[in-house]
């Protein structure tokens, strides 16, 4: 049977299965331990809602995809590439979501019937929570078969 837990769980294998992400989370974003001992980078699973139809359901996820901005000591060298590597955080982050959705839109997990449909939305986010961290929100629709029956 598919649903909610088949879709956390591949999302969660394919994180896992890139070698650039070192924590993954799924759920409420405030109980995560962000600034303590989390190894970074960390990618954050959040179900936002769920359609249910006769043959398929529907989900809509958001995925964070985060990492620490490390400030240099130094000066301030020029104004644009500041004194830290906030930019390198989001090109990083932006490099991951973006193969994250390629995987759904046209790899192995499409061909196991977990698609993304429409048009995946990326919003970057810098110094969101406790301490100085970067990155993107994907947000997407997956569908998957509704193999429900009625009985």
């Amino acid at each position: 049977m598919t649903g909610y837990y088949y879709i956390i769980n591949s999302i969660k294998e394919y994180l896992s299965s890139t070698g650039l992400i070192n924590t993954i989370t799924v759920g409420d974003i405030y109980k995560v331990d962000l600034a303590k001992q989390t190894l970074f980078p960390l990618s954050h699973i959040i179900a936002n809602n769920a359609q249910l139809s006769d043959n398929t359901i529907t989900l809509n996820i958001s995925i964070l995809f985060m990492d620490i901005v490390d400030e240099s000591k130094t000066g301030v060298i020029n104004i644009f590439d500041s004194n830290d590597n906030e930019l390198d955080v989001l090109n990083t982050q932006l490099t991951i979501a973006n193969r994250f959705a390629s995987e759904f839109l046209r790899g192995d997990l499409y061909s196991q019937n977990i698609q993304i449909i429409g048009v995946p939305n990326a919003e970057p986010f810098v110094d969101r929570f406790e301490n100085k961290l970067a990155g993107w929100t994907l947000t997407f629709d997956l569908v998957i078969p509704n193999d429900m029956t009625i009985c």
